[in-house]
């Protein structure tokens, strides 16, 4: 990340032209909460921002003005084929899973995005809460059970990532463990959130590729499953968009459930607030929970919405076809609607999982609460003196302006024995 002070040039029908700050680098994602700020004090609400290869967007700061475009797809809407930057932008380029236009619930509008999401809610509710607590209680255990002996745990990869991973599978008929299932899920995270020398694009082309076989394998035996349940709605989706739907629901669950766990262990773990009687403390792991949200939400930033037409948002002229990045986290944390910088735990305003009628559909952010509370709560149940196994400003944030989560959460506990 450059300097916010600093200026750069700029492809020609840039939105900010020469103080426009390029998303990308090293230097303020530990810490994005210090761009955000500067980006506020020097822009506003809205910034202008360079995507990779520096492309121009506008990143929406302001809690506000992020309500706002998520409540007037008139105004912002999601299909990014109305992008007027395609013509510089090369097929391989990192973010096209983000934005290339698919046939999904992600990019419909009106309508067909209410008739593609009113399949998918269908499906979720046909979830039981209750069993999927279960389910995750029981795979929390056995998580536990590989490294409890052991009296440290790396939790990140070992049972953050690793529990709803297999709740979500499992959810959509497929196996909770195998080779396929985790090359499945290392493919979304390669897709969402690519590492050095990652390919995104054909990452993203092995997960359609994957679930593209699970819809064929259901359409003939279906179950009581999620991916069954959308193959049976009466709207009658094609295969394929099942396939491209199927992909937003585990891509939204997975890795930003996983995140949410770790941001929320991180807390429990390090303020002081929760530490006293953090073990089996279930009004502490809610507050949390919700905290963590606020302040360390798991999708930091998201592209995008496309402007209609001509239009203004903040004191700035937005051209058609301009792309906004919402700020979630940014939004999040505005001094407007927490004047005191003290958030609220108990309040669930949060923008964490947008808003609008492209908003998490319903019941997906319920569901999300289960896997993680049961993260939790299970976690702590088992291992009560769980606590750091590094200082605390030993920890580092994974190197991403999009998602928030933590490269490792080293800890280590009293042995147990199995």
């Amino acid at each position: 990340m450059t300097d916010p002070s600093s200026e750069q040039p700029a492809p020609p029908g840039c939105p900010a032209h020469t103080d426009a700050v390029r998303l990308a680098g090293l230097e303020y994602q530990q810490t994005p909460s210090q761009l955000y700020r500067a980006l506020r004090r020097e822009h506003g609400a809205l910034a202008p921002v360079l995507l990779d290869g520096d492309i121009p967007a506008w990143l929406v700061l302001g809690y506000s003005e992020v309500t706002y475009v998520t409540s007037h797809d008139e105004l912002f809407a999601r299909d990014s084929r109305r992008w007027n930057q395609w013509e510089n932008i090369p097929a391989d380029w990192p973010l096209m899973p983000y934005v290339g236009y698919q046939p999904s619930v992600l990019f419909t509008e009106g309508d067909e995005h209410r008739r593609r999401a009113g399949v998918i809610t269908q499906a979720l509710e046909g979830v039981d809460q209750f069993e999927l607590a279960r389910n995750c209680q029981l795979v929390a255990n056995r998580l536990i059970a590989d490294f409890a002996g052991s009296g440290q745990a790396e939790l990140m990869t070992g049972y953050a990532h690793a529990l709803p991973m297999r709740a979500v599978v499992q959810m959509c008929g497929m196996p909770t463990s195998g080779e396929d299932t985790q090359q499945l899920v290392e493919d979304l995270r390669i897709s969402l959130d690519a590492a050095e020398g990652d390919d995104p694009v054909a990452a993203y082309g092995r997960v359609g590729e994957r679930l593209r076989q699970l819809v064929k394998d259901k359409r003939e035996s279906p179950g009581p499953d999620v991916t069954s349940r959308m193959l049976l709605d009466p709207a009658g989706l094609t295969d394929e968009e099942i396939v491209q739907d199927l992909i937003s629901v585990i891509a939204a669950a997975q890795q930003p459930t996983a995140n949410w766990i770790c941001n929320t262990l991180r807390l429990l773990l390090t303020d002081e607030r929760f530490a006293v009687n953090v073990s089996g403390g279930r009004l502490s792991v809610g507050e949390a929970l919700n905290e963590a949200l606020w302040l360390d939400t798991p999708t930091q930033n998201f592209i995008g919405r496309w402007a209609v037409r001509d239009t203004q948002l903040g004191g700035r002229q937005i051209r058609a076809g301009d792309c906004l990045v919402l700020g979630l986290a940014a939004a999040n944390t505005d001094p407007q609607i927490w004047p005191d910088s003290q958030v609220g735990a108990e309040n669930a305003a949060h923008l964490s999982f947008s808003n609008g009628e492209h908003r998490c559909p319903y019941p997906a952010p319920l569901l999300a609460d289960v896997m993680a509370r049961t993260a939790v709560e299970t976690l702590l149940e088992r291992l009560p003196d769980l606590v750091l196994s590094v200082e605390p400003e030993m920890l580092t944030w994974r190197p991403s302006i999009w998602m928030r989560g933590l490269t490792a959460l080293p800890v280590q506990f009293t042995p147990v024995v199995q």
